[in-house]
């Protein structure tokens, strides 16, 4: 009984251990460079457009915010993903960029 209740705590901090649960980072790496993303991102910001992630001004705080974003840029530009596809995108970011819990 004692091990039921522990796990059942412990499942939040599972959850927040990883923001993007059904996201798969390598899925969402291989959509962002299908779309482009690095071409838009170094016309706002030079270089390779990583910067974009990681400038101390980034409009992007938290996780919710991530996918807003991506969601914003899946709609200007038409790249057609579903949210689980934003997902993936999100899962990839998080993983090499914000790091968010």
């Amino acid at each position: 009984m004692r091990i039921a209740i522990a796990a059942l705590l412990a499942l939040p901090l599972l959850a927040a251990a990883e923001p993007y649960p059904k996201g798969d980072p390598v899925v969402g790496r291989k959509l962002a460079a299908a779309a482009d993303c690095a071409k838009c991102h170094s016309e706002r910001v030079g270089g390779d457009g990583s910067r974009m992630y990681t400038r101390p001004e980034r409009k992007v705080k938290n996780p919710r915010q991530l996918l807003t974003q991506i969601g914003v840029c899946n709609t200007q530009l038409n790249t057609g993903w579903f949210p689980e596809d934003e997902e993936h995108v999100a899962a990839f970011l998080n993983r090499d960029y914000y790091r968010f819990k």
